[in-house]
């Protein structure tokens, strides 16, 4: 990496699939990628009650 402008690029991971049915590889992702959210359980399911009072409120019903 002699170019100091390299250290400046990205690249995406790996993907699988073509058109709308691509998706990054599972397999290729790694913590370096931002792959790892510790708190994402906890956030949905912090987020699920706003949702469910948001859908009462404007008369929505469950499917």
């Amino acid at each position: 990496m002699s170019d100091p402008l390299d250290k400046a690029t990205s690249s995406a991971p790996a993907t699988l699939g073509e058109g709308c049915l691509s998706r990054y590889d599972p397999d290729a992702l790694t913590p370096e990628n931002g792959t790892e959210f510790e708190g994402a359980a906890e956030l949905w399911e912090s987020l699920q009650p706003v949702a469910d009072a948001s859908d009462e409120a404007s008369g929505k019903q469950k499917p």
